[in-house]
């Protein structure tokens, strides 16, 4: 065989750039679709932003750092990263918003078989909510 038609063997470091544009896509997805979550109960904010701060602490580390001092994403980040847990206000409000978009839902969209899969989704997010520790004001 020739030696022009052997592949030449992977190597991580050539390769390297074709990773970090990945994860950078991947991350600016889950910010994307974490800020759509912030607006809709239906998407769930916390895990998509920090997926989008894993991808970014691997893929551009200031890209990472602008997500981690973000004025709207960056609390979610903090509060993970120490535990602190998140104030009683925001949990009765993000309750509250989850539950009013959850029936707002359901009167627009008048499907049947949509009222128990809100229903199993609300009681689910309702759940996680109530369980994360609630930090002291």
């Amino acid at each position: 065989m020739r030696r022009s038609l052997l592949r030449k063997p992977f190597r991580a470091r050539e390769n390297r750039w074709i990773q970090r544009l990945i994860l950078n896509a991947a991350g600016f997805v889950c910010v994307g679709l974490g800020a759509v979550g912030v607006i809709l109960p239906v998407l769930p904010t916390t895990p998509l932003v920090l997926l989008a701060a894993l991808c970014f602490s691997v893929g551009n580390p200031r890209l990472f750092e602008w997500l981690c001092k973000n004025p709207v994403f960056g609390p979610y980040i903090e509060n993970y990263r120490t535990r602190q847990g998140i104030r009683r206000r925001l949990k009765v409000f993000s309750i509250a918003f989850l539950w009013a978009g959850l029936i707002l839902s359901v009167l627009v969209a008048r499907i049947t078989w949509l009222y128990p899969a809100l229903g199993i989704v609300g009681a689910g997010v309702t759940l996680h909510l109530l369980l994360i520790k609630t930090k002291k004001e």
